[in-house]
């Protein structure tokens, strides 16, 4: 029944989205890969691949004009044509100055057409089916990602994986071009207002940055380590295809604990975890089959961190109460630390390959130290877990089924009973002085640490 009446009407939009993060997952990875071969330092391949996510950040807050202004389908051709004529640009001549300004391109395009298709994907669900039409946009583009992977696996030649990467861009434009689905209306722009999620959640602000951080690094300057240190384009596209696929897996099982034992706990056990995977990384990084399966693990935390956060984001707001708002800005936040990525590991790497991971393990050590300090939410204003695509645009917050105050409640796990005890030794602290949950957090029934 949901197949028929809320998948198969936009399933169109499912295999464009397809198309799109398979092209988009093989061309992040091989850029760095390309540069590399061709001799361009770290440094300069970091610089280059942070063009990318500072074209997702103008995305972001620029192309919502121009998708109201002349509808879905004509801003989604325009910006596919952009993207195409970016992949098919390294084809003229290599610079590392023009390729920057061709992964700039590449980036504001890609973030504008997944704006595009996740207001319509929105625009077409209903309350009842969202959350399971979010779930299928992430395993869609988890698995797709993953697919861009072992498709550089082939060893094929840089033109082919630049005319492939267009003609997948092209594929997804046909699917739009040909589709019967009515064209959204977008709410107007909203900006974004990182004080205000600083306040209301610091550990969700604090998590979306690292997290972005993690993926960015990811998808940029990782391939780069294991070039480095196996040579082969093969071992590359195994190691990140096998990271992704763990990412994905990880969903849920993440998303059930987290509902029981609340955010805190999981987003420490994401930093710790991270952590000391990245230690191991940096110690056994020689060992092939030893380094798949520390990617595999570094995929389960990595890709949960900022679901985890803009879950936590939720714990505290007042029955999704500026949900759409404070999403928006923590996917802004999440940008930032994609875009510091590359800057920051690019250096990294070019003084030293073994310190890549020890870096990426600060990271996630000091995530993991601020989760295990922060305040702790009762069971009772817990909201739910949802998992999101590794990459996504501005309008993702609107698909979020969490604004639906019917579906929480519908979709809590429920608690064991807890004593009868007033706990009124709970210390004040910047996010719950002044909030309206703060006084009845002081003379709730005492909860044990479970967030």
């Amino acid at each position: 029944m949901f197949f028929r009446q809320a998948l198969l009407p936009i399933s169109s939009l499912f295999i464009s989205i397809a198309f799109l993060a398979t092209g988009y997952g093989m061309l992040m990875t091989y850029i760095g890969l390309y540069l590399k071969q061709a001799g361009l330092s770290e440094m300069a391949i970091g610089l280059i691949n942070s063009a990318f996510f500072l074209g997702a950040l103008l995305a972001a807050v620029f192309s919502q004009k121009l998708i109201v202004s002349v509808g879905h389908a004509r801003s989604f051709s325009a910006f596919s044509a952009i993207m195409v004529m970016a992949f098919l640009g390294h084809t003229l001549f290599y610079h590392p100055g023009f390729w920057a300004a061709l992964r700039l391109l590449s980036g504001f395009a890609f973030y504008a057409l997944l704006i595009v298709l996740e207001s319509w994907l929105n625009e077409k669900s209903s309350s009842d089916d969202r959350g399971r039409v979010l779930a299928v946009y992430t395993v869609v583009f988890f698995l797709a990602t993953a697919i861009g992977q072992l498709i550089l696996g082939m060893d094929i030649s840089s033109h082919v994986v630049f005319v492939l990467g267009s003609v997948l861009v092209l594929a997804s434009l046909f699917l739009v071009a040909i589709t019967r689905i009515s064209q959204p209306v977008l709410p107007p722009f909203q900006r974004y207002s990182l004080p205000k999620v600083l306040h209301i959640a610091p550990l969700a602000l604090v998590g979306s940055v690292i997290g972005g951080f993690f993926v960015g690094g990811f998808y940029t300057m990782v391939p780069v380590f294991v070039l480095n240190t196996y040579g082969q384009q093969a071992v590359v596209a195994t190691f990140m295809a096998i990271s992704i696929l763990g990412g994905l897996l990880a969903q849920w099982p993440v998303g059930t604990l987290s509902d029981r034992y609340g955010r805190r706990k999981l987003l420490a056990w994401a930093g710790l975890f991270s952590f000391a995977i990245c230690i191991l990384l940096a110690l056994f990084a020689s060992q092939v089959w030893l380094f798949y399966l520390l990617g595999f693990l570094l995929g389960t935390s990595l890709f949960s961190i900022y679901p985890l956060s803009v879950a936590r984001a939720n714990d505290r707001l007042d029955h999704g109460k500026d949900l759409v708002e404070v999403s928006r800005s923590l996917l802004f936040a999440y940008g930032i630390g994609s875009f510091l990525a590359p800057l920051l590991l690019g250096a990294v790497l070019g003084i030293s390959g073994g310190l890549f991971f020890t870096v990426l393990a600060v990271a996630a050590l000091l995530l993991g130290g601020y989760a295990l300090t922060a305040e702790r939410i009762a069971n009772e204003n817990l909201s739910v877990y949802v998992a999101v695509p590794a990459a996504s645009g501005a309008s993702l917050a609107q698909l979020d089924p969490r604004q639906d105050e019917q579906w929480v409640e519908d979709h809590k796990p429920s608690y064991p009973a807890q004593p009868d005890i007033i706990d009124d030794t709970e210390p004040a602290t910047p996010d719950n002085v002044g909030s309206p949950r703060s006084s009845a957090e002081v003379t709730r029934p005492a909860v044990p640490a479970d967030d």
